[in-house]
Formats: structure tokens, C-alpha cells, sequence
């Protein structure tokens, strides 16, 4: 893999959603050759709904509509639990979004961008509108794994929907920060 400050997993990092997936992933994950890792929860990670991991390394980040400031650049995630949506927690998890966030992360992909598979968008309005208030430099996200097109810019705002990547179902970007 390419060299980087720091990698970034937004999502799916177990198959059935099991603790042994997430530790199995969480090893693997800690021994990768940079110098920061950050990631979320996708919708097969059911077990870290309402989760707390602790004993992670220093450098190990996991995000759940919490930030992490590395090399003055703010992360900010919020992970994709079944059970927000259908307790329609998505609105209020997404506004609270802070306007100073730099990079964000998310599972979901927003509405109408890098989201449509068999001719149907999969990705949140309300994320979407969210997104364009907060106008971070990069907003960051998977979940939908069809189609060719894993980049693009909207209105400044740079998009990456790394669930799209030729390479499969991985959603892994690797970021340089320049300290």
C-alpha cells in the first residue's frame, strides 16, 4: 500500500458483525505501517452499536460521532448502526457535525453522490445537506460497492466513496498530511 500519515476504514470491518471479527480486525489493523489509523462502523458492525473500545494504541482511532485532531487536520465520524435508522437518529447525529471539521466520515454515502447502484441512490439527503453547510475539505464514505467513479468535487467539497474501488469491498483511504 501507498506510504501515508494516516489510513482511514470508514466501515464494514467485520462480515456478521461478531467481537472476534472486530478484534481479528482491530490487530490487523494496529499493524499496518502508519503512523495514525482512524476508523467506523458500518452496517454489518451490529456489535459496536452503543460500544465503548478501550485499550486501543495511541494512534488507533475509533470514531462514533466523535472527532480526533491529527497534525492540526479534524477527522470527525459517524458510523452506520441499523438501529439509528430506525430510530430516525440520523438527522440529529448529523447535525451535530461540528463546521470546523476538515475530513468527515461516514458509512453512508450523501445523496446523489458516488451512491448509485442499479440505477438507484442509496445515499441520506440529510447528510448530504449537512454536508454542504460544514463544507469540509473531504468528506469520506463507503457502503455502496457498484460502479467505477470513486472520486469527485462538489462545490469545493472533495468526495471519496472507497467501497467503489476496483480492489473490492475494502473502504480504505490512505491520506498524507504533511506534518
Amino acid at each position: 500500500m501507498p506510504e501515508a500519515d494516516v489510513i482511514v476504514h470508514t466501515g464494514d470491518i467485520t462480515e456478521d458483525g461478531t467481537e472476534e471479527e472486530v478484534l481479528e480486525f482491530i490487530a490487523w489493523f494496529e499493524n499496518l505501517p502508519y503512523k495514525h489509523k482512524i476508523f467506523i462502523a458500518g452496517n454489518h458492525d451490529s456489535c459496536l452499536y452503543k460500544a465503548n473500545i478501550e485499550g486501543l494504541p495511541n494512534n488507533v482511532h475509533y470514531l462514533c460521532n466523535d472527532s480526533v485532531t491529527i497534525n492540526k487536520i479534524k477527522f470527525y465520524g459517524v458510523p452506520m448502526f441499523l438501529q439509528d435508522d430506525l430510530d430516525g437518529n440520523f438527522t440529529e447525529l448529523y447535525s451535530r457535525i461540528p463546521y470546523d471539521t476538515d475530513v468527515f466520515l461516514t458509512h453512508q454515502p450523501p445523496l446523489g453522490i458516488l451512491d448509485e447502484s442499479e440505477g438507484i441512490n442509496f445515499g441520506d439527503r440529510d447528510l448530504y445537506k449537512r454536508v454542504f453547510e460544514v463544507m469540509p475539505i473531504f468528506h469520506l464514505f463507503g457502503h455502496i460497492h457498484s460502479g467505477e467513479e470513486t472520486y469527485c468535487i462538489s462545490r469545493r467539497v472533495r468526495f471519496s466513496n472507497a467501497a467503489r474501488q476496483k480492489s473490492g469491498k475494502f473502504n480504505l483511504l490512505i491520506i498524507r498530511t504533511y506534518d
